[in-house]
């Protein structure tokens, strides 16, 4: 009797020290857990589609099977397909949940509104905003349940957000978009409003939408000073030869030209310049998710964001792939502005804004213009681009070195054009001409 008792005293102290500290164990860090056990189509919402029809919202649920665990992180992953196609059981998100689960996580793989028309940048990014709407409405239904029934055990002091492609574009958004004047140049007030804001309705009303990491997998962001200093941290993996969302900052161009975005290179240069924790996988000559259907690749994937949650849970395991690998091309943090009037013009590393201190400023006008213009800045600039909305190039000059240079845009209609100089020392400066005739 006295050892059954002494036995059943130690395995409640072992229970206990698992319980404050489910790192010692190995959780986290290694699959713990042999099996995992999938609850397929759970319903988390519903929302209206580009074609005005109901569209219901569900999600595939990995647990680790036979876990005893209390309060558990989640991570909810979210499929890449250009916005118009993929789903919850795509091999990436199907396998990263899967084995993720084994390692202790709970993990959840989001079906989210798809589609648009015509093929255009307009619609393309009413398609973020509805992504960006579900996925909150899922991030929002797992604090409700947590808050309610707690049927899934979510510690919701980590719950981390990732995806493939356009899966991690939407993470990113809902991790860094968070003021919606921000958006103002892709979307008008009224246009946001009409969709739903970017709350949106798709579910689950009331509850909190923060997530305390972000799992970027070949993705980007349509302005990189959306991400500010004391935001979340994240991690980022991206081959230098992704033609589809680019290792930089580039035109994403899933078939069609659609918009330039600030890739995962440019996002990590930002964070470094204000401080936010990050880690960022260069796949040297790797194009566009070079780990979907690649076992090396997802190999390299896995290890590379299980280093990243075991720092972020603060757990002490030795990591596999951190320090990263060595980064490629230079990334150089254009001037924004915030939608408060205030400047952002932070570099981390090589030729910065801050560097430039000759270059200030790129003026056009009038602006709006009827078609007209005049582009000066303050010092000649080396080439000269404009772009339309869609990412299309209206019109380009090379080696051209003086400081103001007159246009004649009257074949263009009217809309919102993007006007970009480079200088000798690679600087771009960038700004947004409108077109009213």
């Amino acid at each position: 009797m006295l050892k059954f008792t002494l036995l059943t005293f130690l395995l409640f102290i072992a229970g206990l020290n698992y319980a404050q500290d489910p790192c010692s164990s190995g959780r986290y860090a290694d699959a713990v857990f042999s099996q995992f056990t999938l609850t397929s189509n759970l319903t988390y919402g519903q929302n209206s589609n580009w074609a005005n029809s109901n569209t219901v919202l569900k999600l595939d649920l990995y647990e680790p099977t036979n876990d005893t665990l209390a309060a558990r992180p989640l991570i909810i992953w979210v499929h890449g397909g250009s916005f118009i196609g993929g789903s919850k059981t795509d091999p990436d998100v199907k396998k990263l949940s899967e084995n993720f689960a084994k390692k202790g996580y709970v993990c959840a793989s989001i079906d989210y509104r798809l589609g648009f028309f015509p093929f255009d940048s307009t619609n393309a990014v009413k398609a973020v905003v509805r992504a960006v709407q579900d996925l909150k409405a899922a991030i929002r239904y797992f604090y409700k349940d947590a808050q309610t029934t707690n049927q899934f055990k979510i510690d919701t002091n980590h719950i981390f957000i990732g995806g493939s492609s356009a899966g991690a574009i939407t993470a990113l958004h809902v991790a860094y978009l968070n003021d919606p004047c921000e958006f103002s140049d892709y979307m008008s007030a009224s246009a946001l409003s009409s969709l739903g804001g970017l709350e949106g309705n798709s579910g689950n009303p009331g509850y909190s939408t923060k997530v305390h990491a972000v799992i970027n997998g070949c993705g980007a962001l349509a302005r990189y000073n959306w991400l500010e200093a004391g935001d979340v941290p994240l991690c980022s993996v991206h081959g230098t030869n992704d033609g589809t969302v680019t290792y930089n900052r580039g035109l994403v161009n899933p078939g069609t030209p659609l918009m330039y975005l600030d890739g995962s290179r440019m996002i990590h240069e930002r964070a470094c310049a204000i401080g936010v924790s990050n880690q960022f996988y260069t796949f040297n000559n790797a194009p566009h998710v070079p780990y979907l259907g690649n076992a090396a690749y997802m190999d390299s994937t896995e290890r590379f964001v299980r280093d990243f949650l075991i720092e972020v849970m603060g757990c002490t395991q030795s990591s596999t792939l951190l320090p990263a690998n060595q980064m490629q091309q230079q990334a150089y943090l254009y001037p924004t502005t915030y939608c408060d009037g205030s400047a952002s013009n932070e570099a981390c590393s090589g030729v910065g804004i801050n560097d430039i201190s000759a270059i200030e400023t790129l003026q056009c006008y009038p602006n709006p213009t009827r078609g007209n213009v005049s582009i000066q800045t303050e010092h000649g600039f080396k080439s000269l681009s404009i772009y339309a909305i869609s990412g299309q190039l209206i019109f380009e000059e090379k080696d051209q070195y003086s400081s103001i240079f007159e246009i004649d845009l009257n074949a263009q209609n009217n809309g919102i054009y993007l006007i970009e100089v480079q200088f000798e020392n690679g600087q771009l400066l960038r700004n947004k001409l409108i077109i009213e005739k």
